[in-house]
């Protein structure tokens, strides 16, 4: 089902970082997120909400400036 709010969501396994690129054009990496949790977003009803609840809160992140 496509989102609202995340447009796409790549996931590095090396370095277990998840970059999320919003609808807005806004892009940002999350570190040291599991496999599992990325694959549990994959399969969430709502990206925006499990992005909200789940890795928000509990992951660090870095905005990403794209050229």
């Amino acid at each position: 089902m496509p989102s609202s709010v995340v447009a796409k969501m790549i996931y590095d396994d090396e370095q277990e970082t998840l970059r999320i690129i919003f609808v807005s054009g806004m892009v940002y990496d999350y570190k040291k997120v599991p496999l599992k949790v990325y694959e549990a977003m994959k399969a969430s009803d709502s990206k925006g909400t499990f992005l909200n609840q789940y890795i928000k809160p509990n992951y660090d992140f870095d905005k990403v400036e794209l050229r």
